[in-house]
């Protein structure tokens, strides 16, 4: 049965709900990284900045850019006064790692200007889903494929975006990042705060969408209502030249 929802937000839903699904991810690169006091961080899709709190949190400092305005507004509200938060990438770039959590082939562009302007040796950071049989989240997703009538897309090849920008690849790693919902309700607004279903919403509607993620949900779904999917992450290392 289709839960009942409360008004669909995609920006706060992502704040309140799905952005924090990837911490252990944020997490792992700052430590792998040394991310900390004299680190000078940008985040390109940095969303309504959680990832940039926790860098500034360990004393870096940081920045971020969004193409979605109301994520920024977001960021703006909960970082530290005086950190830019963007629509568009700044020019000069003075700094030394650039992280981009939640890469698709639509950074490409920002990616191939940090080739150009950033300084060599800078460290560039991408993130997207590991294998397909170690991502629970895998089924749900392809929901968004069939009702949009295409092929699944979700998936972001990591080393060819490092390729295609002219980046070089340093190294990689995995983490686990589950994927845990107090509700089917709650699950079914932050998966739709990723964006990943938002073709699928033109093609069809709403209320059909969410009827549909929820019945790609059940089996996730425990005794006492929460939703629990285990999770692999991997992120790519990469130097500009």
């Amino acid at each position: 049965m289709t839960p009942t929802l409360v008004p669909h937000h995609p920006a706060r839903d992502w704040a309140e709900i799905q952005e924090r699904m990837l911490v252990p991810l944020y997490e792992a690169v700052y430590e792998r990284l040394g991310v900390g006091a004299g680190s000078r961080v940008l985040g390109l899709g940095c969303g309504s900045g959680l990832a940039l709190l926790m860098a500034a949190a360990r004393g870096a400092r940081v920045a971020g850019v969004d193409r979605d305005h109301a994520r920024v507004e977001l960021a703006r509200e909960r970082l530290p006064e005086g950190v830019a938060v963007t629509e568009g990438v700044p020019e000069g770039l003075p700094y030394d790692v650039f992280t981009a959590f939640h890469a698709t082939d639509r950074i490409l562009p920002e990616l191939t200007a940090l080739t150009r302007s950033a300084q060599p040796g800078s460290t560039v950071v991408l993130g997207g889903w590991g294998p397909a049989e170690r991502c629970a989240t895998e089924a749900v997703l392809r929901v968004a494929a069939r009702l949009a009538d295409r092929r699944p897309g979700f998936r972001t090849d990591l080393d060819g975006l490092v390729a295609a920008s002219g980046l070089r690849s340093a190294s990689s790693g995995r983490v686990a990042c589950p994927f845990g919902y107090a509700s089917e309700g709650s699950a079914v607004r932050g998966l739709l705060s990723t964006g990943a279903f938002d073709e699928a919403v033109r093609a069809t509607d709403l209320s059909q969408v969410e009827k549909e993620i929820a019945e790609a949900l059940a089996p996730y779904v425990r005794a006492d209502g929460t939703v629990w999917m285990p999770n692999v992450f991997r992120y790519v290392v990469a130097r500009v030249r």
